[in-house]
């Protein structure tokens, strides 16, 4: 391909038009990577053009680490109650994570879980109704589309069954997780036993026409084709475009990141270098979902997993979103990356150094206060002469 069609192609992407997915299959592979990042930030200051980056200051919750599923890419999980590590939290224990995230003055949580063959709906339903009464003032966002399925099958019922009893006792959205990569090629070889792509899909389906706040994300790094990376993100738009015409709520936002391998078996096994992807990979990512989802309103900047000076770039590159304080997360974290529970006046920090304008909001994106002024780390203090 020409490089002026090249060009072309990027102009009318940034003009409004709808890219195709092999369209999209070509930039991804064909475009400069700075060229790229140029459009794709381009269309974002175009849906919100004052240089601003919103935060949340949440905390994930991990009930449990018991699960059945036996992904090859998790090393969170504990096959059964049985094993020495397994756990299942306590409301006490609940109650003091609780705690530290309302001192920090936190509005979500993020409750997610394996998929354990021991707890019923009725489990899941009574700790939200216990958590909607003992803190009103946080939003719970809990139990991933993969854990919705299981929780389906223990119980002998539909997902609407499941998802319409979890939002009466006080559910208000489910968390982006399990999606990985949406090609039942890519899960049938690293999570047989998990929901199908087309799942997924049908439980943010229904999650989003009982009016549940979702996000859309997408993990890199299963040795997956390009094509499949944008198989991935056509999904995602559409679903997204007949969830906001036939109810007006979609996919909030969309997030993606690099496959994390350490201490899991796709770390270990020969195949080890199929494995895993470059920030090079991730940046070209992001932009081309910036470019391609021109249905959903925000990206989000991936710093658990790429670190803080990438997720920087990242804003650069079309993201307007720079993710939430996570003041605790167990499952990436357990395959590999170290980075987590960064206060939110880092936060500030950071997105401040990158030259934007930090913003907190809440899980739909509504401001709740702009940070004008981000104050400067203190000075280290000398040691005595």
């Amino acid at each position: 391909m020409a490089v002026a069609t090249l060009d072309n192609m990027l102009q009318e992407a940034v003009g409004g038009r709808r890219l195709t997915p092999d369209e999209a299959v070509r930039l991804y592979r064909e475009t400069d990577l700075l060229t790229l990042g140029q459009a794709a930030q381009s269309v974002r200051f175009q849906r919100h053009p004052e240089r601003r980056v919103t935060y949340l200051i949440d905390r994930n919750i991990n009930y449990s680490n018991v699960c059945i599923t036996d992904c090859h890419f998790c090393a969170f999980y504990r096959p059964s109650e049985e094993h020495p590590e397994a756990y299942t939290l306590s409301r006490d224990v609940i109650a003091a994570k609780m705690e530290e995230l309302l001192q920090a003055g936190g509005t979500r949580i993020l409750m997610q879980g394996g998929h354990h063959p021991g707890l019923p709906l009725a489990w899941y339903e009574e700790l939200l109704r216990w958590l909607r009464a003992t803190y009103p003032e946080a939003e719970l966002n809990c139990f991933s589309p993969s854990e919705i399925d299981h929780i389906a099958q223990v119980e002998g019922c539909g997902i609407e069954a499941v998802l319409r009893r979890l939002q009466a006792a006080g559910l208000a959205g489910l968390p982006g997780g399990g999606a990985e990569m949406l090609d039942d090629d890519i899960r049938m070889r690293v999570s047989p036993k998990k929901q199908s792509a087309a799942g997924w899909l049908e439980v943010m389906r229904v999650a989003q026409r009982l009016g549940l706040a979702t996000t859309a994300t997408m993990v890199i790094g299963f040795g997956e084709t390009v094509e499949q990376r944008i198989g991935h993100l056509a999904k995602i738009r559409d679903l997204q475009d007949a969830s906001l015409h036939a109810h007006g709520n979609g996919f909030g936002a969309f997030i993606a990141w690099t496959l994390q391998i350490e201490n899991t078996s796709l770390g270990a096994g020969k195949e080890r270098e199929r494995y895993g992807a470059s920030a090079h990979d991730y940046l070209r990512t992001v932009a081309v979902a910036r470019l391609f989802l021109d249905n959903v309103e925000h990206l989000q900047a991936s710093w658990p997993t790429q670190g803080t000076r990438l997720a920087q770039v990242a804003l650069e590159f079309g993201c307007d979103d720079f993710g939430s304080t996570m003041m605790e997360e167990n499952v990436v974290s357990a395959a590999g990356t170290s980075l987590r529970n960064v206060a939110e006046i880092n936060l500030q920090r950071h997105i401040h150094a990158a030259g934007f304008t930090p913003a907190q909001r809440d899980t739909r994106y509504n401001i709740v206060r702009v940070i004008e002024r981000v104050p400067e780390p203190a000075a280290p203090r000398r040691a005595p002469a």
